[in-house]
């Protein structure tokens, strides 16, 4: 028995931004006897929670070490920036990067975006936190470039944001330990890769005994057929023999079917005999 199934319980991690609450909710209604606890790990932290044991599986942001952990890449988000409502970038549908040129951009130490090379201008001091930097951009001190889920997570009122088509972009996995692929982390594989319940390809419960079903009920129907065909065999000498032994009969024993054809066959059966007596 797995560690997940002693313990009867799922234990998923997310970073900030994912909304894992349609996995949750179908995991809900699959598997209503393992109870499912969320908990939200910084991005830069995921993988450590992951391999010190602390949840079976996360939602996290790609890359993580594949030597360590298993991913199944989800999808990418797309880059925004944002910016005051009243920003000149607003006036475009989408921008570049190349149009943040006079900008200061803000980068916080939690970015997820892994720059090459930062556009726009540095500013003085990095925040710590993308909801630090997003109070920034409030206060009109620069620009911020996010996935956008972030910008959302982060809406304020006063603050908008428009597509940036030339930047990085962050990818969502789920990913756990490769030592550690249980039956539970199976089963919500097969949740977020959109697997229906019944799939061949998900997990069932207790296959073996679901095995050992099958091919009891298959030898239970083969035995009797087995017999069957064995009593057939034995029915089919017979009616094989009596059928031999009917024309045999016609031919040598006249009265192991004639009382079926009538006193006409006794009495040439009868002159036939009286005929080898005398």
């Amino acid at each position: 028995m797995t560690a997940s199934e002693e313990s009867a319980s799922f234990r998923l991690a997310y970073v900030p931004g994912v909304m894992p609450d349609k996995w949750v909710r179908v995991w809900h209604e699959r598997l209503p006897g393992v109870p499912l606890s969320l908990t939200q790990v910084a991005a830069a932290e995921a993988g450590g929670v992951l391999l010190d044991g602390e949840a079976d599986a996360g939602l996290v942001r790609l890359p993580v070490d594949r030597t360590v952990l298993s991913a199944i890449p989800l999808y990418t988000e797309t880059t925004v920036v944002v910016v005051p409502k009243d920003h000149l970038v607003t006036a475009a549908d989408e921008v570049t990067v190349a149009d943040l040129a006079d900008e200061i951009v803000l980068h916080p130490l939690d970015d997820v975006l892994g720059w090459e090379r930062l556009p726009g201008r540095p500013a003085f001091e990095r925040p710590a936190t993308t909801a630090d930097a997003v109070e920034l951009v409030a206060a009109g001190i620069g620009v911020l470039v996010v996935p956008l889920s972030l910008a959302r997570l982060h809406h304020r009122k006063d603050l908008t944001h428009r597509p940036l088509t030339d930047a990085p972009a962050s990818s969502v996995a789920l990913s756990w330990p490769q030592e550690a692929t249980t039956d539970l982390v199976e089963d919500f594989i097969g949740i977020v890769r959109g697997r229906t319940a019944n799939s061949t390809r998900g997990r069932r419960p207790a296959p073996e005994r679901e095995d050992a079903k099958r091919a009891g009920a298959s030898g239970a129907g083969r035995k009797p057929t087995a017999g069957n065909q064995a009593g057939g065999k034995s029915r089919g000498g017979a009616s094989a023999g009596g059928r031999t032994g009917g024309n045999r009969s016609a031919a040598g024993k006249p009265a192991g079917r004639n009382p079926r054809r009538g006193s006409g066959g006794t009495a040439k059966g009868g002159g036939r005999r009286g005929g080898r007596r005398s």
